[in-house]
């Protein structure tokens, strides 16, 4: 009784040091709903096809503080833009008005910096009469550098053209392409290390005398120590080396944790084999490297195959949220798409990735079930 008691006290301490940690905010989360119904439209709705029209952009200067540049004028006839009011001091808001558009024409409203790079704001519709209204601030980032203003863009599409593969879709195509054989490097080069090391982490084949013991600990604390690195670290970290958005990056923290990961288990399958062939062949003289081949290897191939195809399945997974601190793939592609607010381009990424752990389940299963 008092074990039980004692149990469920912990349990009990447990959660509420979850809840303490956590810090829940469903009021927030309630309160959230507004910005969830314009963010999940655009993931549900992935950017496929489009068609041939032409991409036209109207800019409109913003001096950033008011003085230090000439202010913009809409433009006379057709669709303008006019900010009220016309300039604005660092983090001011203010309201950009856009007129003369096509009804429910799709905008995007973008930061054109005085050096020209471009800073995404916000998409959204033009009415039924060709307006919008759209409440901003003035960003720091935007502010007027020697003499040259930023300015605010709007983007959008000319109605019309032939229906075509988007360019989104291409992108996500050739990017999910990158991410499948980036876990197929990282899986047949952690295979290759973790193979022979598993051996010598079996202690049924190496924890004889105190130089195998000795081995045993070694390769079994190698094991450890790598595994104990999540691949999201591990990429940050080849990143910061080998360059940012670099797939190289993403295939040398997969294969850090593959390796570990597959010689744990390559180890504990060759530690659960059936004795009896190893004692026949030892018994007849055998020596190590013999018993190994004649004896282990026939019982431990199925769950090597099968641990090699799961892995492949897992990396597919992770190298999609590596890409996310710069490794590369079809995770790259997607951060970029968010910080952008290109949410109709990213859910285009999301329905790849979904579509391609979903097949490589399929025939991962397919696979093993060959193989076994």
């Amino acid at each position: 009784m008092l074990s039980t008691v004692t149990l469920v006290a912990l349990i009990a301490g447990a959660f509420y040091l979850s809840l303490k940690v956590t810090d829940p905010d469903f009021v927030k989360l309630v309160m959230a709903a507004p910005k969830a119904r314009q963010i999940l439209p655009q993931l549900l709705s992935p950017d496929l096809v489009a068609r041939e029209s032409e991409r036209v952009a109207l800019d409109l200067a913003f001096p950033i503080p008011c003085g230090s540049a000439p202010e913009g004028e809409p433009a006379a006839g057709g669709p303008s833009l006019s900010a009220a009011p016309a300039c604005a001091a660092e983090r001011e808001a203010f309201q950009l008005n856009g007129e003369g558009f096509d009804p429910n024409t799709d905008i995007k409203l973008s930061w054109v910096l005085p050096s020209g790079d471009t800073f995404g704001i916000t998409r959204l519709t033009s009415s039924a009469a060709g307006t919008f209204a759209a409440p901003l601030q003035a960003r720091p980032i935007a502010t007027t550098a020697a003499g040259v203003p930023a300015s605010l863009r709007a983007e959008w599409s000319l109605p019309g053209g032939v229906l075509r593969p988007s360019q989104a879709l291409i992108d996500v195509t050739n990017a999910i392409m990158v991410t499948i054989f980036m876990a197929l490097l990282a899986t047949t080069i952690g295979t290759v290390v973790a193979a022979p090391l598993s051996f010598l982490a079996a202690q049924n084949i190496t924890r004889k005398g105190v130089l195998g013991s000795a081995i045993y600990y070694l390769t079994r604390s190698f094991f450890n120590i790598a595994r104990s690195f999540e691949p999201l670290v591990m990429a940050l970290i080849f990143a910061l080396i080998v360059g940012f958005g670099s797939p190289f990056a993403g295939v040398l923290g997969m294969t850090v944790m593959t390796a570990a990961s597959l010689g744990k288990m390559f180890s504990e399958s060759v530690e659960s084999i059936d004795p009896g062939p190893i004692e026949a062949l030892q018994a007849t003289g055998a020596d190590r490297y013999q018993v190994v081949r004649y004896a282990v290897i026939p019982q431990i191939v199925p769950d090597f195959l099968s641990f090699i195809i799961y892995h492949w399945d897992v990396n597919v997974r992770i190298s999609t949220i590596i890409g996310f601190v710069g490794g590369g793939g079809i995770g790259y592609y997607l951060s970029q798409r968010i910080s952008t607010l290109e949410y109709s381009k990213a859910g285009t990424a999301l329905l790849a990735i979904v579509i391609v752990v979903w097949a490589l389940d399929f025939l991962s299963a397919y696979i093993r079930k060959r193989a076994i």
